[in-house]
């Protein structure tokens, strides 16, 4: 892989504690976009971890670049927790970077700034790059999995009131294929869990909302759960569903996180079968690890339905991957189809002449 930062000693923080991973090569470092666009052909690194601000040419500048060469190595940026950093990393993502880890904020403290690299960073490589967790021999990308076919139900199946979608690693461009194919006439509410940081979910929340017939907001405390209406879970907060009489809201909380997060996927989940008595739509897209398996899997128990993404259009097939293994997939679906399976499994009036004029422009 290949680190590019202009700082020396960031440089040196990454290279030194990758280089401790057996399954972890650095081939090369470039202090700004424009040597690493250059270094990129000659060195082929499986991976490129990317600072932002740099000078010449900054990260997103490279990102695009890379990209126009048609390069599909995956790209990891480095971020800051702060509004002009989300905003960055943000369109990092758009320009076609894979995923985000936040920057050690202060590289004074040399083994602090190592431990932050070591626990986001290199569980991130080896997802991207295809490589085992944990021991064992340096493997190839994945090879294609076989769908496993979804387990018998025990009980008929509802009419979904609410649609749920989890997501981490690949998820925000994800979702910007997915939510702009619903329209405006969307009869249920929509909850969303998608791995991030704070300051990061609202940002990603108001360009979404630019982007979508459907309103999307940063979900609050309190806030009754309507129609046409996306709730994005704020980060370091779980989003549940809370209900005062019959109207039901959305509730946060900061319980202890759930495979190691907060939001987490299998959270919203569980409470969504709570609060609707499993008439629930439940989608999982493309991220690390298995959020959502258990909560998928008590949705299609309480009679609700479960669409996964498949593996190919996947950036890591970790979270629909677990829950497609498990048998709790009703539908394993490209990206480019997921928009179209909701509004088929939706009640109706089905809006498919909206739907229709935005496939038109939409995913493939």
């Amino acid at each position: 892989m290949m680190v590019v930062d202009d700082s020396v000693v960031v440089r040196k923080i990454v290279t030194d504690v990758l280089s401790e991973d057996p399954m972890i090569t650095v081939v090369g470092t470039a202090p700004n976009g424009r040597l690493a666009v250059a270094k990129l052909a000659q060195l082929e690194p499986d991976l490129v971890t990317m600072d932002i601000e740099m000078p010449e040419v900054n990260g997103i500048e490279a990102v695009r670049a890379i990209r126009a060469t048609r390069n599909r190595v995956p790209i990891i940026m480095f971020s800051t927790l702060t509004e002009r950093g989300a905003s960055a990393t943000l369109d990092a993502l758009s320009a076609g970077a894979n995923d985000y880890v936040t920057k050690p904020a202060n590289v004074g403290s040399v083994a602090q700034s190592m431990e932050s690299v070591r626990q986001q960073l290199t569980p991130k490589i080896k997802a991207l790059t295809g490589r085992p967790l944990t021991g064992g021999p340096t493997a190839t990308p994945a090879a294609p999995i076989a769908v496993r076919p979804p387990a018998p139900r025990t009980r008929a199946v509802k009419e979904p009131a609410v649609l749920v979608i989890g997501s981490s690693t690949g998820g925000p461009e994800a979702l910007t294929k997915v939510l702009p194919l619903l329209p405006a006439t969307l009869p249920v509410p929509v909850l969303l869990v998608q791995h991030m940081p704070p300051v990061f979910t609202r940002q990603f929340a108001q360009r979404l909302d630019r982007l979508c017939a459907l309103t999307v907001v940063e979900a609050g405390d309190g806030t009754p759960l309507l129609p046409g209406t996306v709730h994005i879970a704020p980060g370091d907060f779980h989003l549940t569903i809370g209900s005062s009489g019959a109207a039901r809201r959305t509730a946060l909380n900061q319980a202890p996180p759930e495979n190691f997060c907060r939001p987490a996927v299998d959270v919203l989940f569980r409470s969504a079968v709570a609060a609707y008595d499993g008439a629930v739509l439940g989608v999982v897209l493309t991220g690390m690890g298995s959020d959502g398996r258990v909560g998928a899997g008590q949705i299609r128990e309480a009679g609700g339905t479960v669409i996964a993404q498949d593996q190919a259009t996947s950036v890591v097939w970790g979270m629909p991957g677990a829950v497609t293994q498990a048998g709790f997939a009703d539908e394993v679906v490209p990206l480019g189809r997921v928009a179209e399976a909701v509004l088929r499994l939706l009640p109706t009036p089905r809006p498919t002449a909206v739907f229709a004029a935005a496939r038109a422009g939409g995913p493939r």
